[in-house]
């Protein structure tokens, strides 16, 4: 006998099939059980920076091991601009399906929402932590013209030229961005803040002369360094990087202040929802990819300390972290509308 009801609506249609799923979760299938399929489809990992850095090199030599073990195409998406905001905002707005995820920054996945005052998404609402694959200190370089050798040496040299000195970033809002916004007010030097829509970009600049300092990572750096077209000033974090054992990090140098001694990191994120049992599945693969003697050489290579991460330990560490970019934020003076 057929039944149709020109009241029903696709209000009550969607109802009545949620109903349906949720009696047939009740009769034993689980979100377990339905990650199992997972995944059908290729997926999709959106990286918020320009083709070239160093955080798009890594998705590649990563999405390349994953699909081995995922056993789908992982395509790598670029939508850079905004400091990452536009990139992780698609993610937040995606389906949380784990077919749409993110390999992005510490600015796109925590430090933003200290900065803008209108970001479009909560990195705590909107973003699932999935995988914490490296910590990333950078090098401080500097433009042969530049008469520095040292940190203490630059600051000096930034006061006595007030606002001729620019230094550039790979997005407003990241690392390079709050730790020159830092330097300039630190030091009333008046320095020129120039962001580019990724890393390679900034490189470029600081090798023609356009910019004269800035943070980037070993990877874009160390063939302009040993080539002496760049000056190693010193390296952000705690410890020196292998691939540049003979270059200082600030805080050796005498630059104790927190904003030196902090580094960012590279993760995976995904859009908040995401079944538990997909996101640990991700999590796997990644760490699979990471322990692979090669890739860990590679992510060495770029300057980057290895983690072994999982979802808890990276919202573990994300929480741990949360307060101190929130006070060099706020010493940078950088918060914007």
């Amino acid at each position: 006998m057929q039944f149709h009801n020109p009241l029903m609506t696709r209000r009550h249609l969607l109802g009545a099939a949620a109903l349906a799923a949720g009696a047939f979760v009740g009769a034993g299938t689980s979100t377990a059980a339905f990650a199992q399929a997972y995944p059908s489809k290729p997926i999709k990992v959106i990286v918020p920076f320009a083709a070239g850095g160093a955080t798009d090199v890594l998705a590649r030599v990563l999405a390349e091991k994953m699909t081995v073990g995922l056993g789908q195409p992982i395509v790598i998406d670029n939508k850079p601009g905004a400091a990452g905001i536009i990139g992780t905002d698609a993610v937040a707005k995606a389906a949380p399906d784990g077919y749409t995820l993110l390999l992005g920054l510490s600015n796109s996945m925590l430090t933003n929402q200290f900065l803008y005052t209108k970001l479009p998404y909560s990195p705590e609402r909107d973003i699932s932590p999935v995988y914490q694959i490296a910590i990333a200190p950078l090098v401080l370089v500097a433009h042969p013209s530049v008469p520095v050798a040292t940190g203490p040496e630059l600051l000096k040299y930034v006061v006595a030229n007030k606002g001729k000195v620019a230094y550039g970033s790979y997005g407003t809002g990241a690392y390079p961005h709050l730790a020159g916004a830092y330097m300039s007010l630190t030091q009333n030097a008046d320095m020129s803040h120039v962001a580019y829509r990724g890393e390679a970009p900034m490189v470029q600049d600081l090798l023609g002369g356009q910019i004269q300092i800035g943070f980037a990572s070993a990877l874009q750096v160390k063939p302009h360094i040993e080539a002496g077209k760049l000056k190693a000033i010193g390296v952000s974090g705690e410890r020196r990087m292998g691939t540049l054992p003979n270059v200082p990090t600030l805080a050796e140098q005498g630059l104790n202040d927190e904003a030196y001694r902090v580094a960012g990191w590279l993760a995976f994120g995904a859009p908040a929802g995401t079944p538990a049992p997909i996101v640990e599945r991700i999590a796997a693969e990644v760490r699979k990819a990471v322990e692979q003697p090669d890739v860990a050489q590679r992510i060495a290579a770029m300057g980057f300390d290895v983690q072994k991460s999982s979802p808890a330990l990276f919202t573990a560490a994300m929480a741990k972290e949360r307060p101190v970019w929130e006070r060099l934020i706020k010493a940078s003076g950088a918060k914007l509308d």
